[in-house]
C-alpha cells in the first residue's frame, strides 16, 4: 500500500535535472512507480486526499468465477498493470496500493466506429470496446494523466478535483464518436456484484444516476453527474441481466433513446459529431449522498472551467502539498522522495459533499460540523506511520481523520472504531483494533484534544466480545489457538493497542481505566515460549502449540508474518520483550539473525503479500508488522546497527523504476516509512511522542513544519559508505539520545550530523538515552 510541464515517468527524462533543489516539487513525482508487481498504485489523477481517482483499468479479470477465486486478480488491486497492451476504460475511484481491493466505479471508454458494448479480451482486443496503447504516449503527473488509444486514434487526458473526474478527447474529425458508460465494470469485480444501476438523461449535456455494489465494501452507493461538453446526438443501452419483470415499462422502446435507464449489468453508450469540434470534455462529479449533491459537488469545483484550467489547479495544489520539504539528492533519490511525499497524501480521501453531508456507517445521511469526513482506513497498516506522519505535517487533517473515526464509531451497531474501512463501510480486513492508536498518537502529540469522546470509543471497541477473540483474550489473557487462527499475532497486537488505550485514559485522568488497560498491555508476556525465545500460540489448556515453526507463516497463529518477525512486535515494553528472548544479547543476536538469514522459498513461494523482493535476509520489509524492527537497536548496547540496516533497506526497497516498490505501499505506509527514514527517525510506538534516531540519507533537507517554523537536517559527507553518526548537534547542542520528541521536532532549528564510514560505539549508551518502554524488563 506512482507526475506540468508535462512530467513524463520514463526514468530519461529524469535526466538533466540539477542535484540541488531548482524546480517545484511536482516535476520529481513519478506515479508510475510500484504500479507493477506488489506496488499496487495507479498512475492516473486525483488531488490530495481527494474522492476521485481517476485511472485507466488495463483489464477485467474478476475476482472469482461461480465463487472460484482468480488468482490474477490480485495483480489488479489498483485496476492498471505495465505489462498491459490495452486500456479497457477510465473509472474514477481505486485503492492506492493495497492487497485486496474494490471500487473501479463509471468506467467511460470514448470510441470511433463500429459500436462494442463489451470490453473485450486482452488476447483479442478487437472483439470490445478496449484499445491497445502504447507507454510512449503516455505522460503522467500528480493531477494529470495522457494517453493515446492506438485502435481510435483517441488521444484521452484525465484530471481531477476532489470530487470530480475530469476527461478530455480529442476524436478523429472524420469518425463516427460514442462514448461508452459502463455501469456493470468494477476491480475485484465477479457476477453479481452490481446490485442496481440507474441512468436519467436529464438533457443532451446533464446525465445523472447511480449504483450500489456489493463488494469488500458490502453496501456501496456512487452517485454521479456527467457533464458533456457537446450535445448528445443519440444514445442507448444495454442490460446484460435478463430481465424477469418488467412491470408496465414493457410499453417502452427502452433500449434506445428512452431516457431512463436501471438495471443489474448496464452497459450505455452516447453518439456524438465531433467533425466540426472533435474534443469531447466530460465532468463526472460523484457523491455517496444523491444525486442532488453530485451535481452540486459538479457546479462547486468544475463550472463553467476549462480542462486546462482545471488541470492547472490540481497541480498547484499537488504542488502546494508537496511544497513542505526542500532537498538535496541525486536525480533517482528525489524522485524517490516526492514520489513517497505523493503517496501519503493519496488515502485516505474525502467522503463528503460540498455541502458537508455524508454517507455514515449504518447508511443514513449525516451532516459534518467542523470537520472533513474521510473514509478509506487501512489501519493495520498506516497507524505505523502514515497517521503519524500526517500528524507530523498535516495535523488539521489528521485530527479530522480522528473525528471521522470516532463519528464511525458513534454510527457502528457494532460500537467499534474502524478496523479496515471504506466508502461508508467496515470490510473488516486484518486484525487487531489500531484505530485506537492512531487516536492515541493524535492526542499524544496535542493534534486532537476530545480525550473523553475518543477514550469511550477506545474502550467500547477492544470490549466488544465476538471480535477476534476479544472475549478469551480479557478472560485468559491470550487469544487460544482453538478459537482464533491468528491467536499469537493478534494477542501481540491487541496488547500493543491495549496500551495506546492506557496512555489516552492517563490524559484523561482515569486511573481506573488506565490500570486495567497497563495489565491487558503486559499481555504478550502470556505468549512468549522462553525456551526458544519466540512468541508460540497457546491453546485454551494453557499449553503451546507442539510442532512450531518459528518461519513458517500459514498455520502457527500469525497473520502475514511468521513467529521470527512477529516475535519482535512488542513496541510499547522492548525492554520487556528484550528478557523474555533472553536478555541483551540474545536479542540483539536474533536482530542479526534475522537480517542475515536465508529464508528458504518454501516459507513464502505461495504468499500473494511476500516475495523475494520484499526481503532482507529474513526481515520482511514489504510487509508492515516488521517495519519498526530495524530501529529495536536503539534499547540495546549496539544501536549504530539500525544505522546500517536502514541505508541497505531504503537502497534495496526503494526504487525509482516500474517496480520500485518492495511491496505494498498500503494507502501510504511504505512511503511514510520512507520519508521518516530518510529524515533520519521513526515512530516505532505511536502514542509516545517518540520517534527513534537512525541516520539520515540525504546531504540536506528542509521541512517547512505546519507551525510556520522550518527543520533543516544537514549530514553533508552522508554515503552509503559513511552511513553511522559520529555526532549530532541540535540547534548546536551536542545530542546523545537514541530519540527525539515531538515537541523537539515542533521546536525546528538545524540539526547537524556528523557521518562517518565506522560507527560511533559509545553514543546513546546510557540508561537515560534510551526510548521509552513501559518496563525495565520482566524481572
Amino acid at each position: 500500500m506512482n507526475k506540468n510541464k508535462l512530467f513524463s515517468f520514463t526514468a530519461t527524462l529524469l535526466l538533466g535535472i540539477s542535484s540541488t533543489f531548482a524546480q517545484q516539487p511536482v516535476d520529481y513525482v513519478n506515479p508510475i512507480i510500484g504500479t507493477n508487481g506488489m506496488g499496487h498504485t495507479f498512475p492516473g489523477s486525483c488531488t490530495p486526499f481527494g474522492l476521485i481517482q481517476l485511472s485507466p483499468d488495463t483489464d477485467t479479470i474478476p475476482h472469482n468465477v461461480n465463487g472460484a477465486y482468480q488468482k490474477n486478480a490480485y495483480e489488479y488491486c489498483a485496476g492498471y498493470q505495465y505489462r498491459d497492451k490495452t486500456i479497457v476504460g477510465f473509472s474514477h475511484t481505486h485503492l492506492s496500493g493495497t492487497g485486496h481491493s474494490d471500487l473501479g466505479d463509471i468506467l467511460l471508454m470514448p470510441a470511433v466506429g463500429e459500436l462494442k458494448l463489451n470490453p473485450g479480451r486482452a488476447e483479442n482486443p478487437d472483439e470490445g470496446y478496449r484499445s491497445r496503447f502504447n507507454h510512449a504516449t503516455e505522460k503522467a503527473a500528480p493531477g494529470y494523466y495522457e494517453v493515446m488509444l492506438d485502435d481510435y486514434g483517441i488521444k484521452a487526458q484525465l484530471t481531477a478535483t476532489q470530487r470530480v473526474g475530469v476527461h478530455k478527447y480529442t476524436f478523429p474529425k472524420d469518425k463516427n464518436s460514442h462514448l461508452v458508460l459502463d455501469l456493470a465494470h468494477g476491480i475485484y469485480n465477479y457476477d453479481g456484484k452490481v446490485l442496481w444501476a440507474n441512468l436519467r438523461v436529464e438533457n443532451d449535456t446533464l446525465l445523472t444516476g447511480y449504483r450500489i455494489t456489493n463488494g469488500w465494501a458490502r453496501t456501496n452507493y456512487t452517485y454521479f453527474a456527467i457533464s458533456l461538453s457537446q450535445p448528445i446526438k443519440d444514445y442507448g443501452y444495454k442490460d446484460k441481466a435478463k430481465v424477469l419483470y418488467n412491470g408496465f415499462w414493457r410499453r417502452f422502446k427502452l433500449e434506445k433513446n428512452f431516457p431512463e435507464i436501471t438495471g443489474r449489468k448496464i452497459v450505455a453508450y452516447f453518439n456524438f459529431d465531433t467533425e466540426q469540434q472533435p474534443e469531447l470534455v466530460v465532468k463526472v462529479a460523484l457523491s455517496a449522498v444523491s444525486t442532488e449533491g453530485a451535481i452540486k459537488n459538479l457546479r462547486a469545483e468544475a463550472e463553467g472551467q476549462s480542462f486546462e484550467q482545471l488541470a492547472e489547479a490540481a497541480r498547484k495544489s499537488w504542488n502546494d502539498e508537496l511544497d513542505h520539504y526542500e532537498i538535496e539528492g541525486t536525480q533517482d533519490q528525489k524522485a524517490m522522495f516526492y514520489t513517497s511525499l505523493y503517496h501519503t497524501m493519496i488515502n485516505p480521501s474525502v467522503y463528503m459533499d460540498v455541502d458537508g453531508s455524508y454517507r455514515g456507517l449504518d447508511h443514513n445521511i449525516h451532516q459534518a460540523k467542523d470537520f472533513t469526513n474521510y473514509t478509506i482506513f487501512s489501519l493495520w497498516d498506516t497507524y505505523r506511520a502514515q497517521h503519524p506522519f500526517l500528524n507530523l505535517i498535516k495535523p488539521d487533517r489528521n485530527a479530522d481523520m480522528v473525528e471521522s473515526m470516532i463519528k464511525h464509531q458513534q454510527q457502528s451497531v457494532h460500537g467499534m472504531l474502524p478496523v479496515w474501512s471504506h466508502m461508508g463501510n467496515e470490510n473488516w480486513c486484518m486484525s487487531g483494533y489500531h484505530a485506537v492508536s492512531v487516536l492515541s498518537d493524535a492526542i499524544t502529540k496535542g493534534v486532537f484534544t476530545n480525550t473523553d469522546e475518543a477514550l469511550a470509543a477506545m474502550v467500547s471497541t477492544s470490549t466488544v466480545p465476538y471480535y477476534e477473540g476479544v472475549a478469551d483474550y480479557m478472560k485468559l489473557g491470550y487469544i487460544p489457538l482453538d478459537k482464533s487462527g491468528t491467536a499469537a499475532s493478534s494477542t501481540l497486537e491487541y496488547a500493543y493497542d491495549d496500551w495506546t488505550i492506557y496512555q489516552t485514559a492517563l490524559k484523561a485522568g482515569n486511573k481506573e481505566v488506565a490500570e486495567n488497560y497497563r495489565k491487558r498491555a503486559l499481555n504478550y508476556r502470556n505468549i512468549y515460549d522462553t525456551t526458544i525465545g519466540f512468541a508460540r500460540p497457546r491453546y485454551s489448556d494453557g499449553t503451546f502449540k507442539k510442532d512450531f515453526d518459528v518461519l513458517q507463516t500459514y498455520g502457527e497463529g500469525f497473520i502475514e508474518g511468521n513467529s521470527w518477525n512477529f516475535s519482535f512486535h512488542v513496541p510499547h515494553d522492548v525492554f520487556g520483550m528484550m528478557d523474555l528472548m533472553g536478555g541483551e544479547k540474545k536479542f540483539v543476536e536474533k536482530l542479526d539473525e534475522l537480517f542475515s538469514m536465508h529464508l528458504p522459498e518454501k516459507y513464502y513461494a505461495d504468499n500473494e503479500d511476500i516475495t523475494l523482493d520484499c526481503l532482507v535476509g529474513g526481515y520482511v520489509h514489504g510487509n508492515e508488522p516488521s517495519h519498526h524492527v530495524p530501529y529495536l537497536y536503539a534499547w540495546t548496547s549496539q544501536p549504530w546497527k539500525t544505522q546500517f540496516w536502514i541505508r541497505d533497506i531504503l537502497n534495496r526497497m526503494y526504487r525509482n523504476d516500474i517496480n520500485g516498490l518492495g511491496g505494498n505501499d498500503d494507502c501510504g505506509q511504505m512511503s511514510a516509512w520512507y520519508l521518516f527514514t530518510v529524515m533520519g527517525f521513526y515512530p516505532v510506538c505511536p502514542g509516545t511522542d517518540q520517534y527513534v534516531l537512525g541516520a539520515p540519507y540525504l546531504p540536506y533537507l528542509k521541512l517547512k513544519l505546519p507551525n510556520g517554523k522550518t527543520l533543516e537536517i544537514k549530514a553533508p559527507e552522508v554515503s552509503d559508505k559513511k552511513r553511522y553518526v559520529h555526532s549530532l548537534k541540535i540547534n548546536g547542542v551536542a545530542y546523545d539520545k537514541m530519540y527525539v520528541t515531538h515537541e523537539d521536532i515542533l521546536k525546528g532549528g538545524v540539526w547537524e550530523f556528523k557521518m562517518s564510514s565506522s560507527p560511533n560505539k559509545r553514543r546513546g549508551l546510557a540508561a537515560e538515552d534510551k526510548p521509552y518502554s513501559l518496563t525495565n524488563g520482566v524481572n
